[in-house]
């Protein structure tokens, strides 16, 4: 215990004296990099960050420059997760690799879909490995760790989504089949440890509104829809949380090789309505009250895409443990309305 102590001070001091290092954080125009390229630069990082396209620099350092100044700390490279173009310039000198990225679609259908989340993470993982970054921190999701059917017991890091159960939504089935490829990636790459990250539906204020991700069902709340509310839950990950988890889970030496369940609590969409018209008031007089049978919920999934991939998860609840996080990331969530109603005040703003 005596020499796990030293080893633990020893790492936290090495980070002290790093604070400066360059650490490359991917998808900078999306919500949860965003918020955590801000986390890092107010704790006295350089951050190297990437966009598709050169056009959408400014857009990075508008939404960043909302919360802190980044100057010339913050780099912006091209880099696209369905190119192998621009990644080993990307994480050229770089201590640390977050990779945060989603690939978005673009009309590829399901199947370049799910070939751009896997190839893409294998693309960053392998720069990242040539660039002799020591630590890569991947953001992950609940969706690879949710069973077909609930279970007895709180899920945990080592439950893992089954990519054929049928039914599986092609963003869910993504998410497994790239964080499988990262972990078998790595085991042939001990110079640099992996570090996954499974949040759930991530909300909480916004810097832009470019790819909003899970906010878009708030937004859609704010705007009157769906006009009635279906038995679905949510559980939340604040994107502030998520944010310095992400720098916790990159600079903690205990946290090299795991995967993290990073949540608080769940909240049915009828109480999400309800905390968005208690921080709201007037402003939130769209948000829809009334209750969706399941029935019609199951009706609307024919139409649907976004209702199709919820539909497995109708009038079901999940418990979750969070215990490793809270033990190793010290990992303590915002109340879940807390959250809710951030993200609705910063969409009306």
């Amino acid at each position: 215990c005596a020499s796990k102590s030293i080893q633990v001070k020893t790492f936290a001091a090495m980070r002290m004296a790093a604070m400066g290092e360059t650490v490359l954080v991917t998808g900078g125009t999306g919500f949860v990099a965003g918020w955590t390229i801000v986390e890092l630069l107010k704790r006295g990082y350089q951050v190297r960050t990437t966009v598709r396209s050169a056009a959408r620099e400014a857009d990075v350092r508008r939404a960043v420059g909302r919360e802190v100044e980044a100057g010339e700390r913050l780099g912006v490279v091209v880099a696209d997760l369905t190119a192998d173009a621009g990644w080993d310039e990307a994480a050229a000198g770089c201590a640390s690799v977050l990779h945060i990225a989603s690939p978005l679609g673009n009309g590829a259908g399901d199947a370049g879909l799910i070939a751009a989340a896997r190839d893409g993470t294998l693309r960053v993982l392998g720069a990242a490995v040539r660039a002799g970054a020591g630590r890569v921190v991947m953001t992950s999701s609940t969706a690879a760790c949710t069973p077909a059917e609930p279970l007895a017991r709180a899920i945990d890091e080592a439950d893992w989504t089954d990519p054929d159960q049928p039914g599986l939504a092609a963003y869910r089935r993504s998410k497994v089949l790239a964080e499988r490829a990262a972990w078998d990636f790595m085991a042939s790459a001990p110079q640099t440890s992996l570090v996954t990250l499974l949040p759930g539906a991530i909300f909480g204020p916004v810097l832009s509104r470019d790819q909003l991700g899970s906010v878009g069902i708030i937004q859609r709340l704010l705007q009157g829809q769906p006009p009635a509310l279906p038995r679905l839950a949510f559980n939340i990950t604040d994107v502030r949380d998520l944010a310095a988890l992400h720098v916790r889970a990159m600079e903690t030496p205990q946290a090299g090789g795991q995967r993290f369940i990073v949540m608080g609590e769940a909240l049915w969409y009828g109480e999400v309505a309800k905390a968005l018209k208690a921080r709201l008031g007037a402003k939130a007089a769209k948000v829809p009250t009334a209750s969706m049978p399941d029935l019609v919920a199951r009706g609307l999934a024919a139409a649907s895409p976004q209702m199709k991939a919820l539909l497995p998860l109708l009038g079901r609840t999940q418990a979750f443990s969070t215990q490793k996080a809270r033990e190793v990331l010290g990992f303590a969530p915002r109340p879940a309305e807390q959250t809710v109603g951030d993200c609705g005040a910063s969409l009306v703003d």
